[in-house]
């Protein structure tokens, strides 16, 4: 199995929007390395949400409910989309100052890359995320 972080601006489309909602097609990505993450995506995988901007912080847990399918926004080119379900909040938001402070999320894609909007996420940064949320799934 494998994990995976999407990033949206909270003005754009909030965790809570998407909650809401009960559900999303993660549309409009428009870079090559992360539309390779989309199309790796499998049913049922883990996603952690992220809101980027002002907030910078891990406030959710999704999952992928439908694998990759041709992105209906993109009006050329083979970009692709995903449609992902929410599964809950986290108890505690992960900042990105403590993912940058501990010494298994350092490594982690969102900051070696931070202008990627989907990255994979190890079987241990899943799992310490968690931790540090106090959240159980």
């Amino acid at each position: 199995m494998n994990y995976w972080l999407v990033k949206q601006e909270p003005e754009a489309y909030s965790w809570l929007n998407f909650v809401k909602d009960g559900g999303t097609g993660w549309t409009g990505v428009r870079n090559f390395s992360a539309r390779n993450n989309l199309r790796a995506m499998k049913s049922r995988e883990p996603v952690f949400y992220y809101h980027s901007g002002g907030e910078k912080s891990v406030v959710g847990l999704a999952r992928v409910n439908r694998e990759c399918y041709p992105d209906p926004t993109a009006d050329e080119g083979q970009w692709v989309a995903v449609d992902l379900t929410p599964v809950k909040s986290l108890a505690i938001p992960v900042t990105l100052s403590q993912i940058k402070a501990d010494k298994i999320l350092k490594e982690m894609v969102l900051v070696k890359q931070s202008r990627l909007s989907v990255v994979p996420v190890t079987g241990a940064q899943f799992t310490r995320l968690l931790e540090l949320s106090e959240t159980k799934v």
